[in-house]
């Protein structure tokens, strides 16, 4: 099954699908679960490897949000965690509490895409201060309508589209545009699944949402992604960027790009099945990054993150919260924090 036609499959037959054709014979078992954004990645890189040892280890994985998973983790309940933000300063001592020591493994970047439908015709970019006037806790009731957002848009309702509570995509959204991780109105359609998001979208003129790059990528005919102007820059479409792997590379796509994470239980790595897996995960994730339509990192981004897993090397690299429009060298250059 190629990682690329996945997204349109129900979440319970997605998971259910990625395991049968080992379910038979295979005597080792991988749990992953965690975030909807990431989720490409990984099914893909579990396919590949379950392919390649011949079934003898089942890679399960899940989608219940980045927090969702996160909880699990930090329970001891699942080997690696999918994440599209950084751990927080909750779950790092939830972790701390558990004796859960864990390995971060930035993997590919992301484009956060905000997302109208193709029928709309009046918006040509939006500012993030548009985007913080439409998606701030104090716009609940009040900011409903398009003509709000700027002068000589219709005066039709705005029907907003996100991501879930759960999700790291909301998170991260809310600190990069909101400036406050989880401070958004709550009058929206949310879900941690993108494909709902998607469906919802592409059947309304009047809608405006947000998600990961990939689930745009792959439904490019059914929703028009949005360029965005930066904080700073003057309001025209000349100043407005838009989402793509070039502008992530570049760094030109600001706020809204960012890495994406999967967290290891250090525990789990004295697994030999894991730390396999791990291992080709790494190793794999540049070429099958692109495939689903990510931005995969530096090839010296991927050589770090192997050091670091194959010298134990735990903790964050962050203070609990996502630092919007980090550089990776950096990030790699950080102390990591083990939550003592």
């Amino acid at each position: 099954m190629s990682a690329k036609h996945l997204y349109s499959i129900p979440l319970l037959l997605l998971t259910a699908a990625l395991s049968l054709p080992f379910a038979a014979h295979a005597d080792k078992l991988i749990s992953i679960d965690g975030s909807s954004t990431v989720y490409p990645i990984t099914e893909a890189v579990a396919e590949e490897f379950q392919n390649s040892n011949g079934g003898a280890v089942k890679v399960t994985v899940g989608i219940s949000g980045t927090g969702g998973g996160f909880k699990k983790f930090t329970r001891g309940e699942i080997d690696i965690s999918d994440a599209s933000r950084p751990i927080s300063a909750e779950e790092l001592a939830q972790a701390h509490q558990n004796q859960i020591e864990f390995i971060e493994l930035p993997i590919a970047f992301d484009a956060l895409t905000v997302m109208v439908n193709p029928k709309n015709d009046w918006v040509d970019y939006l500012t993030v201060a548009e985007l913080k006037k439409i998606w701030e806790p104090d716009a609940q009731g009040k900011i409903t309508k398009w003509s709000q957002v700027r002068n000589g848009w219709p005066d039709t309702p705005i029907k907003l589209y996100g991501a879930g509570s759960d999700s790291g995509t909301f998170d991260y959204f809310t600190e990069a545009i909101v400036g406050k991780a989880k401070s958004s109105r709550g009058d929206y359609t949310a879900s941690e699944d993108d494909n709902v998001l998607v469906q919802g979208i592409k059947n309304d003129k009047n809608a405006l949402g947000y998600f990961g790059y990939a689930y745009y990528a792959e439904n490019q005919d059914a929703l028009k992604a949005v360029p965005i102007v930066a904080s700073g820059k003057d309001a025209n479409l000349a100043n407005a960027v838009s989402p793509s792997p070039e502008t992530v590379k570049a760094g030109t796509y600001h706020p809204l790009a960012r890495p994406i994470f999967i967290y290891v239980n250090k525990k789990s790595l004295g697994r030999e099945e894991v730390r396999n897996f791990v291992e080709f995960y790494l190793k794999s994730s540049a070429a099958l990054t692109a495939e689903v339509k990510y931005v995969p990192l530096p090839e010296a981004a991927y050589e770090k993150a192997l050091a670091r897993l194959q010298n134990g090397f735990s903790g964050t690299a962050f203070s609990g919260h996502a630092d919007v429009a980090i550089n990776i060298d950096e990030m790699f250059k950080r102390e990591l924090k083990n939550g003592a």
